[in-house]
């Protein structure tokens, strides 16, 4: 591997999108660094597929950080008191799904493995078209974490600017999964349900499912997911 390889930070949940980003990166000749997050998330297993992720396609290093969102809870991710929801989201609102500040933290992570690593690029999954209303998916967030993280790093100040790339940020579900098929993207590895069982099966009903579900559907491509039930 060349010395002067530049070099990613990778968000990698596990999950569908997080897949494709890896993919995206190494396709664009990057050195991969993978960083995971146990949070207290109710769908913890997402982890094992992040792992198997990493080695499918050998990345230069995988962490898995630990922080105690529950903790805090205010989220059906981390509070085991808030159900899922599976009637569907409401237009125009932020479902309880959202934990709050969660990509705040995460590239806030990525941002201080990126320096010690003197990478200058975080890629991270977030997507502002099929997505449930986040407001930390959006691109003028996405833009406003840049500015911080330019201003407030050593990197930055000595003018090693630091990226983040949403390279999913404008593509539809459907988009995103060709886009990772042609990259070698095994989607079987990923777990996206917000609360598949300990084997990594998918419920089938909730808002995330649905929209993986929809993708493979509209992408033409057969759905590899393992779902508990034919829902």
């Amino acid at each position: 591997m060349s010395t002067d390889q530049k070099k990613a930070v990778v968000l990698l949940s596990g999950g569908l999108d997080s897949a494709t980003v890896l993919a995206v990166a190494q396709s664009q000749g990057y050195e991969c660094h993978t960083l995971s997050f146990d949070y207290g998330q109710r769908h913890k297993v997402e982890l094992h597929a992040a792992q198997a992720l990493a080695n499918h396609f050998k990345v230069a290093s995988h962490r898995v950080m630990q922080m105690n969102m529950h903790a805090i809870g205010g989220s059906a991710l981390t509070d085991n008191l808030i159900d899922v929801p599976i009637e569907g989201v409401e237009d125009n609102q932020i479902p309880v799904t959202y934990v709050p500040a969660r990509n705040t933290v995460f590239l806030s992570y990525a941002l201080g493995l990126a320096e010690v690593l003197e990478a200058d690029d975080i890629f991270i999954g977030v997507n502002a078209v099929d997505y449930s209303g986040y407001p930390d998916c959006r691109p003028e967030y996405i833009a406003a974490f840049e500015t911080l993280a330019n201003l407030a790093t050593k990197a930055g100040v000595e003018g090693h600017r630091m990226h983040i790339q949403t390279p999913l940020i404008s593509l539809t579900k459907a988009q995103i999964i060709q886009t990772g098929v042609q990259l070698g993207v095994d989607y079987s590895q990923t777990v996206s349900c917000y609360q598949a069982n300990e084997n990594g099966q998918a419920c089938g009903v909730c808002d995330s499912c649905r929209l993986r579900k929809q993708g493979f559907k509209e992408a033409g491509i057969a759905d590899p997911t393992r779902y508990v039930t034919l829902a």
